[in-house]
């Protein structure tokens, strides 16, 4: 309901504004409540209550908005709505699509006050029932599908909110056909009715079952996150680092290529051409997956660095909200929040303009539990329902000059279990994704072993750790040549570096704007390491034999394992390429 077309009730009167913060007089609320504020009925939310004074925070520019306006308080909470539609589509940090708005206002430049619902109230859907008259069933039950897009079979569920948990009830009524998401498809013998529309409190927690441990990698088509730290689905990622290092190329690529079955992109607080980015390439690519369109399965979400600081505080629970919604059906879910900096900062200046006591560099003392509530809404999940559903997220973080100290790194690190460093001198040398590997870290690793075991190679932990104990020997020459220079080195740490520079080079670097490179499937991550670890093997035999280091790295077949990750019939390029350095470092000798 657009709140500038109605006549706002005047429930409470604006007392003070500062900012998107405002404080009314005589309004009855609760928190959290979302009430509409000013004349131009501006959206907002409860935060404080203390005595008659109600403090709210406002989702949109307050300027102009004076004391003695009216306040109208709507008696809800700030809910999402949940139904068919939610996918190829790009909303707002309250959740407002943005293609809507620029119709309803016939410009891209948006209005105060205006709104529109979440999902489309008149588009009809095609439902399917999976339940018969007298069928039980639980909260959360699946009930029947709508075909939502291309990609995605939408399932409609019991909410859970119609039944107390462990409770049945029996179907009464259900219809096949043509609904919109306010029509009833079902009835229970307790009176409910079953809509496809669902709403949900944003910053609640949908229920679900027992926590899983999870044991299946998010796979990202990266071979130095893959390949050296995995990240599980149903885990938690950030990825820290400073202005250019590529978090957000990062993230976008992670939201292409990995192997989720639904999306949610947040921008949060992000500068606009980058959003742009996104909203221009996501259409227009084919999902690796299924060669239908990515947005198909895809929700964005946009709350640009110009748009209204309060908006972007509630961006992120609109964000895993649309995500558990999904889970619940099933399916597997990636999150990306980009980033999770911008949202601090909104908080920090709500609460300066609260004027609560600050924390560590003015963020308020509940940043560390407000970052907690957030991540812990991932997980590997047994749903209610009884399906099997994961929400993955990876967040990232922008310090203030790189500087992995300061509070939001370090809270996010004690959360997370997956932490891939960015490096401002990797990327300065055109290193990307500029991970660094000495920084970074995954405690999903060993408990994600035993399903590369299975499905790429046995030996995979044994020729990962081989590429980790290399490059930490290369780390630490590197101190060493920085003082006598290589040619001081013995020849087999001489060789040593150059194995090194391959793996770099030819494995952990990847270019994200080739159509080949873009992407690396978890076999071909395996037999680019173990082509160059072929190298290595051949080299050190042919150094104990007397052969001079120079003659082993001059041969004609290595610079062709910078080419391996650009090859698209790569199995027999790397087969032969690896019969041919082989064969060339024992002819040496």
């Amino acid at each position: 309901m657009s709140q500038a077309d109605t006549t706002v009730r005047e429930d409470g009167i604006i007392n003070s504004v500062s900012g998107p913060v405002v404080t009314a007089v005589d309004l009855d609320a609760r928190m959290n409540d979302v009430v509409y504020v000013g004349d131009e009925g501006l959206m907002g939310e409860v935060i404080e209550i203390e005595g008659d004074i109600t403090t709210i925070q406002v989702y949109e520019e307050t300027s102009g908005v004076g004391p003695g306006e009216p306040v109208e308080n709507t008696g809800d909470p700030l809910t999402v709505d949940l139904g068919p539609g939610l996918l190829d589509t790009i909303y707002d940090g309250v959740q407002r699509p943005l293609d809507v708005l620029e119709e309803k206002m016939n410009s891209p430049y948006l209005d105060r006050g205006v709104d529109a619902p979440g999902i489309d109230l008149e588009k009809e859907w095609e439902f399917t029932p999976e339940v018969e008259e007298g069928d039980e069933v639980g909260r959360g039950d699946i009930i029947g599908t709508v075909p939502e897009t291309v990609t995605i079979e939408h399932k409609v569920l019991v909410p859970p909110g119609a039944l107390d948990e462990g409770e049945t009830a029996e179907i009464v009524a259900v219809e096949s056909g043509e609904f919109n998401v306010n029509e009833t498809v079902a009835e229970l013998d307790n009176g409910e009715e079953i809509r496809m529309r669902q709403e949900w409190p944003v910053r609640e927690a949908r229920p679900a079952g027992d926590k899983q441990t999870p044991t299946e990698p998010l796979l990202t088509g990266q071979r130095v996150q893959d390949g050296l730290f995995p990240i599980a689905k149903g885990g938690t990622a950030a990825i820290p680092g400073p202005f250019g290092s590529g978090k957000t190329v990062t993230q976008q690529q992670l939201a292409k290529w990995s192997d989720a079955d639904i999306v949610v992109y947040i921008g949060c607080g992000e500068r606009g051409n980058e959003m742009t980015e996104v909203i221009e390439d996501f259409p227009e690519l084919p999902d690796p997956q299924t060669g239908n369109p990515l947005m198909a399965r895809t929700t964005l979400i946009a709350n640009t660095s110009n748009m209204p600081v309060a908006a972007r505080e509630s961006c992120v629970y609109t964000g895993i909200t649309i995500a558990e919604y999904y889970r619940d059906m099933g399916y597997d879910v990636a999150l990306m929040a980009d980033s999770t900096s911008r949202w601090a900062e909104a908080m920090r200046e709500i609460s300066s303009r609260l004027e609560e006591m600050p924390g560590e560099e003015g963020y308020p003392a509940y940043l560390a539990a407000r970052l907690s509530q957030f991540y812990e809404r991932a997980g590997y999940f047994q749903n209610i329902n009884g399906t099997e559903g994961s929400i993955s997220v990876v967040g990232a973080v922008s310090p203030p000059g790189g500087d992995f100290s300061e509070p939001v790194t370090q809270n996010t690190l004690r959360i997370v279990k997956c932490f891939w460093a960015l490096d401002a001198d990797l990327a300065e040398r055109r290193h990307f994704p500029s991970i660094n590997w000495n920084e970074s870290y995954s405690l999903y690793r060993e408990q994600l072993d035993p399903w590369f075991v299975e499905n790429v190679a046995e030996d995979w932990p044994e020729v990962r750790q081989w590429a980790v104990d290399v490059l930490d020997e290369e780390g630490e020459l590197q101190e060493i040549v920085q003082l006598v220079g290589k040619d001081a080195l013995p020849e087999d740490q001489q060789l040593t570096l150059e194995v090194a520079r391959y793996i770099r080079e030819a494995w952990l670097q990847q270019n994200a704007f080739h159509d080949v490179d873009t992407y690396c499937e978890p076999d071909k991550t395996y037999l680019i390491l173990t082509t160059i670890k072929t190298f290595n093997d051949e080299a050190f035999d042919a150094l104990e034999a007397g052969v001079p280091v120079e003659e082993i790295t001059d041969i004609e077949a290595l610079p062709r394992i910078n080419r391996i990750g650009v090859q698209e019939e790569y199995e027999a390029y790397m087969d032969e390429l690896k019969d041919d350095i082989t064969e060339q470092v024992r002819e040496l000798y």
